[in-house]
């Protein structure tokens, strides 16, 4: 049998370099109603509840590239969809430049990106039950427009003003470019042990652990065979997958360790790149 990841396992901080802090600082608390955790030099961590999920470390003058890999967006989870409304209209409130606005079949989602041009979806699922699948029952996500006005009729009867978001809210998944599709899937699956939930043609993938939609996106969207980013571009730093057990983390360091990956370990993180070269962190 195949060896997968514990179902419980889930996207953990999410680390980016910006070129303003205080500018990025003030988009993610202030804009999008995160709470700041702490601001330390050129560091500050965000999140919902006491647990950040968000790090943003600063590098005066960082450019996000063009057609390159790394991070097309990240995704943060509301836990309802009167949530995802409050913030959405707290978002527009403060000009947010959204970007479009989809129907996934299994969650609702805008699409925004932060000052420096990094990509961001906020979203909400609806009930597995109700997540759309072929005769063969495997997954169907689509991407329709969403009825943003129904959206916001949840607001309808609550106070103006949001104190923010609420604890739940965490990182449901992540979305990376990647260089080369065939190669990207089978380190995702064969070598971290995720399941491959859905394709999207030829230029995109889905996987996830446990059943979901999705925790880890793949596209190749800027291009077969793009480059990397310059070292201190805007952009992602690393992303933690956070898994629940020691076996399992030590079952994808052996598969690591097989592939010829790169594997550095530091305070029981195993730290390594996908083949695109985007930096994970993987830790119980």
């Amino acid at each position: 049998m195949a060896f997968e990841l514990p179902s419980d396992t889930h996207i953990g901080l999410v680390s980016l370099t910006v070129s303003d802090l205080e500018r990025s600082t003030r988009f993610y608390s202030e804009g999008l109603g995160m709470r700041l955790l702490e601001r330390e030099g050129g560091t500050a961590h965000l999140g919902a509840g006491e647990q950040p999920w968000l790090e943003l470390v600063e590098k005066p003058g960082a450019r996000k590239p063009r057609g390159t890999t790394g991070m097309y967006h990240f995704a943060i989870l509301f836990p309802s969809r009167v949530e995802l409304a409050q913030a959405v209209r707290r978002l527009a409130l403060n000009g947010a430049p959204f970007e479009g606005a989809s129907d996934h079949g299994v969650s609702e989602a805008i699409y925004l990106h932060d000052p420096d041009g990094n990509g961001i979806e906020i979203y909400h699922d609806r009930p597995r039950e109700e997540w759309p699948r072929d005769e063969q029952g495997r997954l169907e996500m689509a991407t329709d427009p969403l009825d943003v006005d129904n959206l916001l009729d949840e607001l309808e009867g609550l106070p103006g003003e949001w104190p923010g978001m609420d604890a739940a809210t965490r990182v449901g998944h992540i979305h990376l470019h990647v260089n080369n599709i065939a190669r990207a899937e089978v380190f995702y699956t064969g070598i971290l042990g995720l399941n491959l939930m859905q394709r999207y043609g030829p230029t995109a993938a889905f996987f996830s652990a446990g059943g979901y939609h999705h925790h880890v996106g793949i596209n190749i969207w800027n291009g077969a065979g793009a480059p990397t980013p310059p070292e201190g571009s805007a952009g992602l730093r690393y992303y933690e997958i956070a898994i629940p057990s020691a076996d399992a983390r030590a079952q994808v360091r052996e598969n690591l360790r097989k592939s010829g990956a790169a594997v550095e370990e530091q305070e029981g993180q195993v730290i390594f790149r996908d083949p695109a070269g985007n930096r994970i962190v993987m830790q119980v």
